[in-house]
């Protein structure tokens, strides 16, 4: 699946989710100021791929700088906001542009810790690309930071607002399946290079690249167009590989469906492993404990073309999942399947689900992924997929990745953010920062 698809695709759902049901504006701005006719102002941080995207759906707000540390990569965002005015460096922006009440963050894994903590010290409201970071830790100061300080925040998992996630949880919580005891999440990812060597040649970096600024706070190493734009995400020190990349998405329903909270142990499995990139293809075991009045669950992940059994209740020649994976809950009662990113939920087999009787709506709908995240701006409720929400979610999937590259069952002690039985995988929970940069 190209990225382009996968811009439309996301720019189609969100369209779809904006029409279910509308959420007046406070009539106050930003920090509970007047803003001139109800409008954010907005800077866009990381702008040449989704982060473009990003700003276009939010059409009734001013954008007003843009910051890149590619130039070239830049341009079709320069394009379309012609009026704002342009930085490399978001940290000179953040202290020039006074009249910023918001950032859209759309920067490589690495550097979203260190974007957002900044936007936080400075009580800008913040939408983040998901995962929300590359390393637990970074994950749970932020969490914790944003907890005290008053800003709305949001991260980029459009699905969390669409009516199929609302679907999807009021059946098993109305016992369409009986109690889940075991859930196989895939994805198509990864879509980009990985189970890579790092490559040997050093061309000349670009004259419209600032490298030293993308690198951040990532280990020194030569330019090579290896690692951008886009390729990063294979690489561990820029990225967090096929599941940090849709993980979140995929996740998010199971997690919200099951009220999951920290799993109490992860276990990976995968292809060849290689030490600076992700493997081609791996399957990650979550055991998440009983929950009120759910039983623990088996949560299994599967990447790099790797796909859960074929349940022998769906009909031969019906597809398994939607073009980006899928997601089958297995309850005790019966199963249930919906798409990677964008399918309805379905009973299976079909007979199942044109008797199934749908229980009535209990979860308020959502008017739109961006719009949730602007009205939170403008002093409405918490957006759906803010941190609070967001950061134990992302703290799961990248635990995943810790499994994959330590190859062995890890006990999650969540209290105290430690591996309690193999002390050489903590070296992920946190790792260091480089060039002088801190969080």
């Amino acid at each position: 699946m190209s990225e382009i698809k996968r811009r439309k695709f996301i720019k189609n759902i969100t369209l779809a989710g904006s029409s279910l049901v509308y959420i007046p504006s406070n009539i106050l701005g930003t920090n509970g100021r007047p803003s001139a006719n109800n409008r954010l102002n907005i800077a866009g941080i990381g702008i040449g791929g989704m982060g473009k995207e990003y700003l276009k759906n939010v059409p009734d707000e001013n954008i007003i700088a843009l910051c890149d540390v590619d130039e070239d990569y830049a341009a079709k965002a320069y394009a379309l906001f012609p009026k704002a005015r342009r930085y490399q460096d978001f940290r000179v922006m953040l202290e020039k542009e006074k009249d910023i009440d918001a950032v859209m963050i759309g920067t490589p894994d690495h550097s979203h810790a260190i974007v957002t903590m900044l936007a936080l010290q400075m009580k800008k409201h913040i939408y983040c690309a998901k995962p929300l970071t590359r390393t637990v830790a970074e994950t749970r100061k932020l969490t914790e930071t944003a907890q005290n300080s008053d800003v709305a925040t949001q991260v980029s998992i459009q699905r969390n607002a669409s009516e199929d996630h609302r679907l999807l949880a009021e059946w098993i919580w109305a016992g369409a399946i009986g109690p889940v005891r075991d859930v196989h999440i895939w994805s198509n990812r990864p879509i980009w290079p990985q189970g890579l060597e790092r490559p040997e040649s050093q061309p000349a970096i670009p004259p419209t690249l600032n490298w030293d600024l993308w690198l951040g706070p990532a280990p020194n190493r030569p330019y090579h167009p290896a690692y951008l734009p886009f390729k990063w995400r294979g690489w561990w020190d820029f990225g967090s590989g096929a599941l940090g990349d849709m993980g979140c998405h995929a996740m998010d329903p199971v997690f919200r469906a099951l009220k999951l909270g920290h799993p109490v142990s992860v276990q990976a499995s995968s292809t060849k492993l290689y030490p600076e990139t992700a493997p081609l293809a791996s399957i990650v075991y979550f055991d998440f404990p009983a929950r009120a009045d759910m039983p623990g669950v088996r949560v299994t992940w599967y990447d790099g073309g790797l796909t859960p059994p074929r349940p022998a209740e769906l009909e031969s020649g019906r597809q398994m999942g939607d073009g980006f994976g899928g997601i089958i809950f297995y309850g005790d009662d019966g199963i249930l399947m919906c798409g990677g990113i964008g399918e309805s939920p379905r009973l299976i087999p079909e007979s199942r689900m044109k008797a199934f009787q749908m229980p009535a709506k209990s979860i308020a709908r959502s008017a739109g992924h961006y719009l949730e995240w602007t009205e939170a701006c403008k002093g409405g409720k918490p957006a759906g997929c803010n941190f609070n929400y967001a950061g134990p979610l992302t703290e799961v999937v990248l635990l995943g990745n810790i499994a994959i590259r330590s190859q062995e069952k890890l006990i999650w002690d969540a209290k105290n953010m430690r591996i309690s039985n193999h002390e050489a995988a903590n070296q992920y929970i946190q790792e260091p920062y480089h060039h002088g940069w801190t969080l």
